[in-house]
């Protein structure tokens, strides 16, 4: 198998690379991690996408009065939209399994202090109101445990994890208000669009600095002796 950092053969009969001294079992876990990035980037840019698609319709909308106004139409024109999502949901859903994948290895690999038993990096998710607050939290604890960091670098650390999930519950937020929203009149359809590209850019931003959150961390590690 080739090494995850050098590129040279190990043997399977030994632990570290020949060439670098790297760790032999932590090439698949940069595997996973590059999967996950790679997944996350194309969220990303299905979701900004969809915003800027989404913006080339307020234009139509904001030229329209209620005289020119066709709720039929624009109900039909939007409709798509809500597929754009779902599929985006369903996109999600493969790409957090395999982030919880990574994520369980990441904390087995982080040298601690941990707050929090390694069972909570998958109950957290799934607990009503604990799924609020606690997967952030384990992130945070993996990327700052996995490192050696100055107060400001911590702080900067989860100044990124607060955006992230931040930006999650807002993207599934307005989301879930697109879905719901309603065409029947011209200023109900232009909040709609509004709150269509609103829950795009919050989806893209997520992803993007979840991206970040899984390059550092799995860099982190397997660079560390």
């Amino acid at each position: 198998m080739p090494c995850a950092l050098c590129g040279d053969i190990i043997p399977s009969e030994v632990a570290r690379c020949p060439a670098c001294g790297a760790w032999a079992r932590r090439r698949d876990f940069r595997a996973v991690g590059v999967a996950v990035f790679m997944l996350l980037g194309f969220d990303a840019f299905v979701s900004l996408g969809s915003g800027i698609s989404l913006l080339r319709m307020s234009r139509p909308l904001h030229d329209a009065t209620h005289d020119t106004y066709n709720a039929s139409a624009t109900g039909k024109a939007l409709a798509p939209y809500g597929d754009v999502f779902l599929i985006g949901a369903i996109m999600a859903g493969v790409t957090g399994l395999l982030y919880l994948a990574w994520l369980w290895r990441a904390y087995g690999q982080s040298p601690g202090p941990h707050r929090h038993h390694r069972a909570w990096v998958l109950l957290g998710w799934f607990c009503p109101v604990v799924n609020l607050w606690l997967p952030p939290r384990m992130v945070y604890e993996v990327w700052v445990n996995s490192g050696r960091y100055r107060t400001a670098e911590r702080q900067a650390a989860g100044l990124v994890v607060a955006g992230w999930w931040g930006c999650a519950l807002l993207g599934l937020l307005f989301a879930r208000m697109f879905g719901h929203g309603s065409v029947d009149t011209l200023a109900d359809a232009r909040f709609d669009v509004h709150v269509g590209v609103a829950a795009s850019a919050f989806q893209a931003l997520a992803a993007a600095l979840c991206m970040a959150t899984v390059f550092q961390i799995t860099r982190l590690q397997i660079v560390r002796d």
